[in-house]
């Protein structure tokens, strides 16, 4: 039995019912690699079976505090029932890709039940006429609770179900699996009581460890040192969501990607993911009559996970604030500022040092934070308080090479995740086999048109590219005739990240 963070925790105390708290994935399979090019539910069922002892998160389920005094507990699952986490549909016909996302939010949009361990699978048949997509393939849509994986976790989980040949073979387990004993109520709040007693001095080891971090952060702040003076506008994106969700998403190839950073210096891929996506917000909010003066702002995970933990269960993620310069209308001129804008943010992040954030959640109140949660819905505080970002742009670590699982290979994948009170547009970036795909999440009345949203993004792409593509042959011509003289931009230093940070 091992008690959740209060990072974790966290998670489940802001859920509500129209605020689901999971993460996941939409991957698409080409069955026709299986041995046999046919893939049975049975065989997937089996597939799964054979690798559930590589993630904990599979067979966990929650043992709560009565009254919530203290933060739940994980325990393996006495009643564990692989069918029931495994499920199976099929599209009508046609089967076409707007019918696969528009199943994909509906199947996002539905709570985790917390009576078993939290996650689902659902199989979908069907896809008949997805373009690019090979006839016959089947989806999967995963759904892991928030409270129990973090992106780079999510990560490590899915490689468990993953492998680089389509008849490959997995390890046996070096135990075996074992349930645990449902504890009692008088066991949970007798540990309750002593995490009470030890809190104090948990608190005072804290500062006390963190103190030199909290004190250059304060002259930081006070002497400007960081560079940030971020005014946060209100958009469509910063209200109540409903509990309808949208989806779509996008595929890029990564190395144009890599192409256009090197129009500017120092630039990383990151920062062009967040050029384009402010230009497709500009694009979109301007279709709307509604883009605002002032750059939108993007809050981004980072993570505080050390490579000691690089697969442990749960989440170790701070976040920072980040404008993605959708108050600039040419291309390359917003990536610049997009970089800029990260060098301050990454800067700020560094002084305070991820893990303190984290380390900061474990004192969340368990009693307050849920009824804080519901209150601030009930309130409408989203449209009272001042937002503090207007959408999430997040990075899922990914592997560039071909997949398989159950013997298909995946063609496609896209990240889901939760949209919140405040801020209802999720956007997460998955790198995938020289591919960057980019999805968008939100709540259907803010974003009745994702696909346009998704148009936005694709000619904000081809807008850079082009910009990107114009100054390389601009750069290439002066140097053809002599007239190169100095460089403009300085060279991109040796060892500098051309990846997006992971969250």
């Amino acid at each position: 039995m091992e008690q959740l963070s209060g990072l974790d925790a966290g998670f489940l105390y802001l859920e509500t019912g129209n605020m689901p708290m999971h993460i996941g994935s939409l991957a698409i399979y080409d069955q026709s690699t299986a041995p046999g090019g046919h893939v049975g539910f049975k065989d997937i069922l089996s597939y799964f079976e054979e690798r559930l002892h590589k993630a904990r998160a599979f067979r966990q389920r929650l043992a709560r505090v009565p009254l919530g005094l203290d933060h739940p507990y994980w325990i393996e699952d006495p009643d564990f029932d692989l069918e029931f986490h495994i499920r199976h549909i099929a599209l009508p016909q046609p089967g076409d890709w707007r019918q696969l996302c528009i199943q994909t939010a509906r199947l996002h949009a539905r709570p985790l039940d917390r009576n078993r361990p939290l996650w689902e699978a659902w199989v979908i048949e069907g896809l008949d006429n997805v373009p690019g997509v090979p006839q016959g393939s089947f989806a999967l849509v995963t759904k892991f609770h928030h409270a129990a994986v973090d992106g780079v976790s999510a990560a490590a989980i899915a490689a468990a179900f993953h492998d680089l040949s389509p008849d490959a073979t997995t390890s046996e387990p070096e135990n075996v699996w074992q349930p645990d004993r449902f504890p009692t109520s008088v066991e949970l709040l007798a540990r309750g009581a002593v995490n009470t007693l030890r809190q104090p001095l948990a608190v005072a080891k804290l500062t006390a460890r963190n103190l030199p971090t909290l004190l250059s952060l304060g002259k930081g702040l006070l002497t400007n040192e960081f560079g940030m003076k971020i005014k946060v506008p209100r958009t469509r994106f910063n209200d109540n969501v409903s509990a309808h969700r949208v989806f779509d998403g996008r595929t890029f190839s990564l190395d144009e990607i890599r192409t256009i950073k090197e129009s500017v210096a120092n630039a990383t891929v990151n920062d062009v993911v967040v050029s384009f996506c402010g230009g497709a917000l500009r694009k979109y909010l301007q279709s709307k009559n509604e883009l605002p003066e002032e750059s939108l702002v993007a809050m981004a995970p980072v993570s505080a996970r050390p490579k000691s933990k690089h697969a442990a269960a749960g989440n170790m993620i701070s976040t920072m604030s980040l404008p993605v310069c959708s108050n600039i209308a040419d291309p390359l001129e917003r990536l610049r500022a997009v970089n800029a804008e990260s060098r301050r943010a990454k800067k700020l992040t560094s002084t305070m040092g991820a893990p303190l954030a984290a380390e900061a959640a474990q004192f969340l109140p368990s009693t307050t934070t849920g009824l804080f949660a519901r209150a601030y819905a009930r309130a409408g505080l989203a449209k009272r308080l001042p937002p503090i970002y207007n959408t999430i742009i997040t990075n899922v670590p990914g592997v560039n090479a071909p997949l398989y699982s159950m013997g298909s290979k995946m063609v496609a994948s896209f990240g889901l995740g939760p949209v919140a009170h405040g801020l209802g547009l999720f956007q997460p970036v998955v790198g995938y086999n020289h591919e960057i795909s980019i999805s968008a999440i939100s709540c259907r009345e803010m974003m009745p048109d994702p696909s346009f949203y998704c148009d936005c993004l694709e000619e904000s792409f081809e807008e850079l590219k082009a910009s990107a593509v114009k100054k390389a042959m601009l750069r290439g011509k002066e140097k053809h005739n002599g007239g190169g003289g100095k460089r403009s931009e300085a060279p991109k230093p040796e060892g500098a990240s051309e990846s997006i940070s992971p969250n």
